[in-house]
């Protein structure tokens, strides 16, 4: 099925890819392949697409002779800093880190070129709390300041009335911390609660013994919402369009097979966090925490510009222009390839 994805690409949406870069520089030949693609993503659950896409050679397999670097990052703004300073060419981020990087570099260095996974978001709290009643004086955690379930979770704490501020004082204490600090801290009582992705949320539950006080895919609708999405920067993708249908081919793959045995892609998606991390997740971790996410191509962009007017709220954004964040082109043209339905940037 997937065969035909390099030509009918080459045919149809590269070539005016190529047409809109006239006039940049040293613009090489459509098809013209990088001796290698530098990828980034995360030990993530909700990065199950690319952890089943590298452990089990999807994305090789696409790539042909373009070597695939992986790069594994704790949260979006240090996977996006990389992207910004040319680290990598392409990463797996969240919707607020990516928002940043475009806004930071207006308008200029990064575009998204597909969606990955919706959900796999929870506000996890301990037994002390159990309505937004019972947050008043708690210290809760997230990933990193300004990442995506950081803006969640100040928006959401907001929108209940709660004073928050960047510096994590307010009525609510936040303190980010990477997701394994968080769980630490969790079981040993120096933090109340945290909103966390998968499978750190579930984690949380299963091993800190707490419970979900709020599922973020309740406050969507439709429950719908990207939680991560495939960035990639613009210099890459106007210079090697080729190669970025290759990849998306690739996740495409994956996906597929997530979808069709999800079983054995929650061995695999486990193989490559143990490869990553050195240790295993548990299997009870995994397939508690599986049914909260939906794997997907679509970015569902509307839920972006919901999550770019969060952030501008709550002065972790200087502007929420979003113009041209999106290019999916070649996702368009992969999905047709395979005899899929087209989705939208809007």
């Amino acid at each position: 099925m997937f065969s035909s994805v390099r030509s009918f690409v080459l045919a149809a949406g590269i070539a005016a890819l190529l047409l809109t870069a006239c006039g940049a520089p040293s613009q090489p030949a459509a098809g013209t392949q990088p001796p290698e693609l530098r990828l980034g993503y995360y030990a993530n659950l909700t990065h199950a697409p690319a952890l089943v896409g590298v452990h089990d050679g999807y994305f090789q397999h696409e790539l042909g002779g373009v070597a695939l670097k992986a790069n594994v990052f704790n949260a979006g703004p240090d996977a996006v800093t990389a992207l910004l300073s040319n680290s990598i060419d392409a990463t797996y981020v969240g919707p607020n880190p990516a928002i940043n990087a475009f806004i930071q570099s207006h308008g200029e260095a990064i575009r998204i070129v597909s969606g990955a996974t919706s959900g796999g978001a929870e506000l996890v709290v301990n037994d002390s709390i159990h309505s937004r009643a019972d947050l008043k004086g708690k210290t809760l955690s997230s990933p990193q300041l300004g990442n995506t379930q950081d803006i969640a979770l100040r928006w959401w704490l907001k929108q209940q009335g709660y004073d928050v501020n960047a510096q994590g004082g307010g009525e609510v204490k936040i303190v980010p911390q990477d997701n394994a600090s968080t769980l630490t801290a969790f079981e040993a009582g120096r933090i109340d609660g945290a909103w966390e992705p998968e499978p750190w949320a579930t984690r949380l539950v299963l091993e800190g013994k707490g419970h979900v006080l709020v599922d973020e895919r309740s406050l969507w609708p439709g429950g719908q919402f990207t939680t991560v999405m495939l960035a990639v920067r613009t210099d890459f993708l106007k210079r090697y369009p080729t190669t970025v249908a290759h990849l998306l081919a690739g996740q495409l793959e994956a996906i597929d097979f997530m979808q069709q045995s999800p079983t054995q892609a929650q061995k695999d998606a486990n193989a490559q966090i143990t490869s990553i991390t050195g240790k295993a997740l548990r299997d009870a971790t995994i397939a508690a925490a599986w049914p909260n996410m939906t794997f997907t191509m679509d970015p569902i962009a509307a839920s972006l510009k919901t999550s770019a007017d969060h952030a501008f709220q709550l002065g972790l954004l200087k502007d929420e222009n979003l113009d041209g964040i999106y290019s999916i082109a070649i996702l368009n043209d992969v999905l047709v390839a395979a005899g899929r339905p087209t989705v939208v940037a809007s």
